[in-house]
């Protein structure tokens, strides 16, 4: 398969200076599917780098219908207008998420925000032609939006699915590595993957040492109350200084590579270990919450220190399994069930990436290019006029 896009859009807008793309990789079956985020860094090479790795991210996902794309959208996701800048960004890719396109969300945007642009438009979720009159898919959609409205350890479910498969990731790779009980890990971004992550890895008994957010950085030698921060995160996934225990220390959240750690987990943006600071690294195993979280000159002296990666494509696909599984009908639509089938994935994939990588003394993330290499890439789907599908 072709490492170049199948389709890039770029999109300018009209009443700020809002840029946009949408990137796809490629088609499965005529399908496609990633998230949008919204962040002033956004740029046209990371939604192509991250459309990428979400084609790579089904294959990993054992996904049969859907191929890999991103949204991207260069503005502050703090704005007050960011919901409209998203509406129009949207608007814009209609004619792409009406017939297969299927753009969800990511850092900086909400899930439902996504959806509620999507129902104004009459649509449920992005559907190819011929599954739109598919009714088991159809049934998988009402499913799959009776889900979201469910919660697991008070969390809804679209908060926690990715957020639960990495931890369930780090946990299988430190077993692996016959790491002792009680790891610490620092946490870097605090959003819904970064606090459901902390949450998970706290449950299975692991020490919590430290969280940065946009804000600060927070450690604590004894471990951080995960939950009590999670209860007091305000609208834009920051904690709330007003509920820190007295011994924790804050600060600067550009120092969270400064304590001391065995599973480090960037949960926020793209190459935030690069070649300025991936020397810092003190973990001996890395877990990519976030896509791309590591530059190419970082990842080469992250491999040169032989530190153990579990990379993004493997730890993060929580999400898109869950609306796989479920809107095709590959497990039963209720929250421990969902749950359970993340697990049992991304410990199977972490098992099977870090035997082989051992197997042949490589570094894992060069393996897992190689293991999870999309084979398949197809058109974007065409009803013709006699309801022939075509790719």
């Amino acid at each position: 398969m072709s490492t170049k896009p199948y389709l890039i859009v770029e999109w300018n807008d009209t009443e700020t200076d809002a840029k946009g793309w949408m990137v796809v990789h490629n088609f499965v079956k005529g399908y496609t599917g990633g998230g949008t985020r919204m962040h002033p860094s956004v740029t046209r090479e990371e939604v192509e780098r991250l459309a990428e790795a979400m084609a790579y991210k089904y294959v990993a996902s054992e996904s049969e219908t859907t191929g890999g794309c991103k949204g991207g959208i260069a503005y502050d996701y703090k704005a007050p207008d960011a919901f409209e800048v998203l509406r129009r960004y949207i608007i814009a890719m209609l004619p792409y998420i009406d017939n297969g396109v299927s753009l969800g969300s990511d850092l900086g945007t909400k899930y439902n925000d996504v959806l509620k642009i999507f129902r104004e438009f009459g649509i449920e979720i992005p559907l190819t032609q011929s599954m739109k009159s598919d009714p088991a898919v159809l049934k998988g959609i009402k499913d799959y939006d009776d889900l979201l409205l469910q919660k697991i350890d008070g969390l809804y479910m679209n908060d926690v699915v990715t957020g639960y498969g990495v931890a369930f990731s780090a946990d299988e790779a430190w077993k692996y590595k016959d790491g002792g009980e009680g790891a610490r890990v620092i946490i870097q971004g605090f959003g819904c993957v970064g606090a459901s992550c902390a949450l998970k890895l706290s449950q299975l008994g692991y020490k919590v040492v430290g969280i940065s957010d946009a804000n600060l950085f927070v450690a604590s030698e004894d471990g951080l109350d995960v939950q009590k921060l999670i209860d007091h995160k305000n609208e834009f996934g920051e904690m709330d200084q007003n509920y820190f225990e007295n011994d924790y220390v804050v600060r600067p959240n550009s120092e969270w590579l400064d304590v001391d750690c065995d599973i480090l987990i960037p949960c926020a943006l793209e190459d935030v270990i690069n070649k300025s600071n991936a020397n810092q690294v003190k973990a001996s195993l890395v877990v990519e919450a976030a896509n791309i979280p590591i530059s190419a000159e970082g990842d080469e002296i992250i491999k040169e220190k032989a530190i153990d990666i579990v990379i993004d494509f493997v730890a993060n696909l929580g999400a898109i399994r869950s609306y796989d599984a479920v809107i095709f009908g590959l497990v039963e639509p209720n929250p421990q069930a969902v749950i359970d089938d993340i697990e049992k994935l991304c410990r199977k994939n972490v098992r099977t990436l870090f035997t082989e990588a051992k197997k042949q003394s490589r570094y894992q993330r060069d393996v897992a290019y190689e293991i999870f290499k999309p084979a398949k890439s197809d058109s974007m789907e065409y009803v013709s006029p006699n309801l022939t599908v075509v790719y």
